[in-house]
């Protein structure tokens, strides 16, 4: 059994993934399973991941999404800590290295994040202020949007059983729906050197492909709602929340003449709140 699994999800994206399997083969720190599942893809994948013989474990699965593909690729693995990476993105060499320093540090610590350099189409660019990362308690900073980056995590295995896999019915906006779930409850270690190289820009981005993003973040919060685990000012943030997002819902939906959206997200909040 290796201390960490890394589990990269891939869907025919096998250039960007030769370079994300390669910071994971070069990290300094070395008792590591890496599992990549690929998520039916159609391109030079699966050729690729032959090539690396033992150096990986690859699932194959048909296609169903980065969820299924990371649940499937968890459900795998061994260790006692689980790291996720993004085939478009790629790590620094020391980046399990002081996670797992963190981690043994604190033997009641769930989640430990890092700070990211972002490259958008070739360039290096600055996050804006509301991309900001933090440590502690963080729940109110992680409603608004994903202020967690999946490629920066390591998270306990034993996480997974309390608070549950990543969503499957969400095509999007399950990591944030995951990070929700987890701060709520845990506060989370923030390692600000920058460990992850964070690639974006490319068509095939999940947050380009798909339109509306707050439909899905909505459904996370009707979730945690329904739920009835959060305290009165966590509740009371949320429904904050909640309002927001459907009021900017319900713009989109009157503005492209979809009255039985505009009705749904206007009613929404009244529902919970």
């Amino acid at each position: 059994m290796a201390t960490v699994s890394v589990i990269i999800p891939t869907y025919n994206r096998a250039d960007f993934l030769k370079e994300a399997v390669d910071s994971v083969l070069t990290q300094t720190f070395h008792d590591v399973e890496l599992i990549v599942v690929d998520d039916g893809s159609t391109d030079h994948t699966r050729q690729l991941l032959q090539s690396y013989g033992q150096q990986l474990r690859s699932v194959t699965q048909e296609n169903r999404g980065v969820s299924s593909a990371r649940n499937i690729g968890i459900h795998a693995s061994t260790g006692e800590y689980i790291a996720l990476l993004d085939s478009d993105d790629l790590w620094l060499p020391n980046k399990l290295e002081q996670q797992v320093t963190v981690m043994e540090q604190q033997p009641d610590l769930q989640l430990c994040h890092t700070e990211e350099i972002w490259i958008r189409r070739g360039k290096r660019v600055n996050p804006k202020k509301k991309h900001q990362k933090h440590g502690g308690y963080i729940f109110p900073y992680c409603l608004p949007l994903c202020v967690i980056s999946p490629s920066s995590v390591m998270m306990r295995r034993t996480l997974f059983e309390e608070v549950g896999m990543f969503d499957e019915a969400l095509p999007a906006c399950e990591d944030y729906d995951l990070w929700l779930r987890i701060t709520k409850t845990y506060p989370v270690h923030f390692i600000e050197t920058p460990l992850l190289v964070k690639r974006g820009g490319h068509a095939d981005q999940l947050s380009r492909a798909i339109w509306g993003l707050d439909r899905f973040r909505i459904q996370a919060l009707e979730k945690l709602l329904q739920a009835g685990e959060l305290n009165a000012e966590q509740r009371r943030q949320t429904c904050e929340e909640l309002r927001l997002k459907c009021k900017i819902m319900a713009a989109g939906s009157l503005k492209r003449q979809n009255q039985q959206a505009w009705e749904y997200y206007r009613q929404l909040p009244g529902t919970y709140c």
